[in-house]
């Protein structure tokens, strides 16, 4: 869950200044060709550029504490397994750091499979055991050897070159109709364009969020078979059982806010807002094997 929201925030950052620099350079598209050109390149800027700072961004956000030199057993067991499983995914040892956090978690993310980063809070240490961490070690190992991330990228910049151009292209031909273009009219012109691209941009960037969220729980899936395979199903069965379990304590005194995310009986349209799949889907998907 952390790894998309701060690569969604990051990504929504960039694109939305790129889009300052559009509206305030006033550039006239000369052709549908040139716009979406020009749409592409901002558009898959914003992305990759997320992606390439998406370490510095995670450690900075969640105050990490990078593993160098390990100061307890819990740290050299952790720096033993996670190298281990690296080495059976065929990727490079990934940069290790320990968060403070009230919240069972960890995530993965990173440019490349060989400079990624594991983030693991420090509730997940205290309450998980040796078995469910590790199946969560290699759930997020899974992640970076299917290269998730990069793909993840990609994605985003397809989705947001056509929220670029569509928005664009359509704010300009409805412009066009309800105002006749002379200097006169030129102001009018300008604020009409500019409240039809905002609403557009807030609608298609809607979907466009819809389209990652669906990729995202369906990578989700497969990044558990991959941990069922390096550290066992049973493992990562006993690993979401327990996120279930704790969830579940939490939702009984705690904000609905909490409940609509993990809830697995939420509506199906507050689903298609959910970054990861509900964790009976998923036990029920490694118990069936399904992926």
């Amino acid at each position: 869950m952390m790894r998309i929201v701060l690569f969604l925030l990051t990504n929504l950052s960039v694109v939305l200044v790129f889009g300052v620099i559009l509206s305030v350079t006033n550039i006239d598209y000369h052709s549908v060709q040139v716009s979406l050109i020009t749409a592409s390149v901002f558009g898959f800027c914003g992305a990759f550029i997320s992606l390439i700072i998406s370490k510095w961004i995670a450690l900075q956000t969640i105050n990490g504490k990078v593993i160098t030199i390990p100061r307890n057993e819990i740290e050299r067991w952790l720096l033993r397994i996670i190298c281990h499983h690296s080495k059976k995914a065929n990727i490079s040892m990934p940069t290790v750091a320990i968060y403070d956090s009230t919240d069972m978690n960890a995530f993965a993310t990173g440019a490349r499979r060989n400079s990624s980063l594991i983030a693991i809070s420090s509730c997940m240490l205290n309450f998980m055991n040796h078995d469910e961490i590790e199946a969560v070690i290699a759930h997020e190992i899974s992640h970076i050897s299917n290269g998730d991330m990069v793909t993840m990228a990609l994605l985003q910049g397809i989705v947001n070159t056509f929220v670029i151009f569509l928005s664009r292209f359509i704010a300009q031909t409805i412009s066009k109709l309800i105002i006749n273009r002379n200097e006169e009219q030129e102001n009018n012109n300008s604020i009409i364009y500019c409240s039809v691209i905002m609403i557009l941009k807030t609608i298609f960037g809607l979907l466009a969020s819809i389209i990652i969220l669906w990729f995202s729980r369906y990578r989700e899936f497969h990044a558990d078979a991959g941990a069922a395979h390096l550290a066992g199903r049973k493992k990562m069965i006993a690993a979401l059982q327990k996120f279930k379990n704790n969830y579940q304590s939490q939702e009984e005194g705690s904000s609905s806010l909490l409940t609509f995310y993990i809830n697995s009986k939420s509506k199906s349209f507050s689903k298609l807002f959910m970054s990861h799949p509900s964790l009976d889907d998923r036990i029920q998907a490694l118990r069936y094997k399904k992926y």
